[in-house]
Parts: C-alpha cells; sequence; structure tokens
C-alpha cells in the first residue's frame, strides 16, 4: 500500500474522466457502484448521484496525492467541501455531497479496501430552511383549466392527464412516468405507484384526474402506441414510456403560461398538492402516507409553508400587522 504523499495546499481536481484516477480509487468506485445496484437496489438515478459525489471527492484526493483508499485523510474530504463551497454551491447540495462521501468511505472501511473511516468524522453544513415554491390554488386551477383547453389532440390529451395526476396525487415524477395502465384504479379511485426503494403504495386520485386519463388512454394514447409502448400509461413522442425530462418541459412551459405563477416543475406541483390539502384540514401522517415520506419530518415542510402564507397575508391585510 502506497505511503501518502505530501499535500501541498488545496488543489482544485482536475477536469478528467474516470479512467484519469490511480487504478485502486477506480476499482474500489466500480465497487462501490456495484454495492449500490446489485446488492441494495438502488435506483439508477440514485447510483448515478451518489458516483458523481464521489468521483468529484476522489479526483480531489488524486490531485493531492492520495493513490488508494487508505491515502484519503479527513484534511481532503474537508478542503474537497471547502472547494465546492466556494464554487458557490448551496448547503443543501454541500451536505447530500457530504453525506455521499461519508457513505462511500463507510463502504470502504468496512470492506477493507481503507485502513480508517476518513469520513467518519466529516460534518455536513447546517441546510439552510429553504421553504418550496407552490402554486396557490387559483393558480393551480388555471394551470389544468389552460391544459384541458390544449387537449384536443393526443399531445395535448396526455399533457392534461399528466398535469392532473401530478397535482390531484402529489406523487413524484419518478412515479408517473412509471405508471402502468393497470396501476390506474378507476372503481376506487386511486393509484398505485413505485416509489424510493422500490416500495409501492395505494394514492388516492380525485375524478378530474381519473376523467383526464381515461381521455387520454382512449383517444390520445392509441395514437402514440407502438410495439414498444409495452403497458405504459403515459408515452413520449415516439412511443415509448414517456422520459422525465418531458414531463418537466410540459409542467414548465404550461406554468410559465399562469400570470403570477413561481417558475415550478413536477416537484414544485408535488409541494402545491400536499400544501393545498393541509391547508384543507388533512391530517399530517395521512399526508405522509400519500406522499410516501419515509420521516414525518419531511412532510412537516408543508406546515411551515402554510403558516409562511398566513402571516404574509396577515401582514398584507391587517391595519396594524
Amino acid at each position: 500500500m502506497s505511503a501518502p504523499a505530501p499535500h501541498h495546499g488545496a488543489v482544485t481536481a482536475p477536469a478528467a474522466d474516470d479512467d484519469a484516477l490511480p487504478g485502486a480509487l477506480s476499482a474500489a468506485l466500480a465497487r462501490f457502484e456495484e454495492h449500490l445496484s446489485a446488492e441494495l437496489g438502488r435506483s439508477a438515478h440514485t447510483v448515478r448521484a451518489y458516483l458523481t459525489d464521489a468521483v468529484g471527492m476522489l479526483r480531489y484526493a488524486s490531485a493531492r496525492g492520495a493513490a488508494d483508499m487508505s491515502d484519503i485523510r479527513l484534511l481532503d474530504l474537508r478542503g474537497w467541501l471547502a472547494d465546492q463551497e466556494r464554487r458557490g454551491l448551496s448547503r443543501a447540495t454541500l451536505a447530500r455531497r457530504a453525506s455521499s462521501v461519508r457513505t462511500f468511505t463507510d463502504w470502504a472501511a468496512h470492506r477493507g479496501l481503507s485502513d480508517t473511516d476518513a469520513g467518519a468524522r466529516l460534518a455536513s453544513p447546517k441546510r439552510g430552511r429553504r421553504l418550496p415554491s407552490v402554486l396557490t390554488v387559483d393558480q393551480a386551477v388555471r394551470l389544468l383549466d389552460l391544459a384541458a383547453t390544449m387537449a384536443d389532440d393526443p399531445m395535448g390529451l396526455r399533457n392534461a392527464a399528466m398535469l392532473e395526476v401530478l397535482y390531484a396525487s402529489g406523487i413524484r415524477v419518478s412515479e408517473l412516468v412509471g405508471l402502468d395502465i393497470g396501476d390506474v384504479d378507476e372503481a376506487r379511485h386511486t393509484l398505485r405507484v413505485t416509489g424510493k426503494g422500490g416500495k409501492e403504495r395505494i394514492v388516492p386520485v380525485g375524478l378530474p384526474a381519473l376523467n383526464a386519463v381515461d381521455r387520454w388512454r382512449q383517444h390520445g394514447r392509441p395514437g402514440l402506441a407502438c410495439d414498444a409502448s409495452g403497458s405504459a400509461l403515459f408515452l413520449g413522442a415516439r412511443g415509448r414510456r414517456i422520459d422525465p425530462r418531458a414531463v418537466r418541459e410540459v409542467v414548465h412551459r404550461f406554468v410559465r403560461e399562469v400570470p403570477g405563477a413561481p417558475d415550478i416543475g413536477p416537484h414544485g406541483l408535488r409541494h402545491s398538492a400536499a400544501t393545498h390539502v393541509l391547508e384543507g384540514g388533512a391530517d399530517l401522517r395521512a399526508v405522509q402516507e400519500i406522499l410516501g415520506h419515509a420521516s414525518l419530518a419531511t412532510t412537516q415542510v408543508y406546515t411551515h409553508v402554510s403558516v409562511e402564507r398566513l402571516r404574509s397575508t396577515f401582514e398584507q391585510a391587517h391595519p396594524r400587522a
């Protein structure tokens, strides 16, 4: 095992591809990827996020002399995070990257690739509480009415159905694109969705959304379907299961047409749905189940949204606010 090379101050890691890493580091990265995907069953998106963070750290450490995992020290990890902060990354992004790297170094130590876990004492920057942007109820209605007026061809019918489902159910964009035709239960007014970690849950959905989905299935989907469509509910222009990027483009495009609406994507519709349901009197734990949150603390951010909006309304309306 090589001895740690001397460190000569902060060095920005070279913008090279993964092949430029020392062999031992590249091999560790490949084994980590296999661990995440094959052993833990993480989604492709999650694996890609972990690897992107790990690669950035490894490039930084490699530029400072690290040739294998045992050469990486806490000083390297702190320097890497400081370099990211100087680049202007948000606290939330820095916290996520620190978490990814701690997972990586912990795994390496348990697999015997490193004598110590350098990330065990790596602290995450405290996240600032940033409330999510949401539509007002009136803006949400305008958005869906606009989509309905443009539902005069297969793509328009699909777009209207997707927007209705996203707002009605509060599901994630990944869950929307993963829906199959058989996941829609019209009799029970529910959707069967597959969330993070492959966990299935049943989500209630309203009649307007179900009607929009039915119109899409009857009059829109047949015009786009092909042999590659399979059982996918929502299809792209070429007939395959729609891509999340296409859904985001649709949401942003329609939201831009709503006067005064914040620039939000599918996740913003999820935030809006949760906020409006809570403001309507729903129980917080019920909303947690609908959204598929593992922790109630994640759902509680929507109570903050409601309080902040209430305070804003009060300050604008009360003469002595």
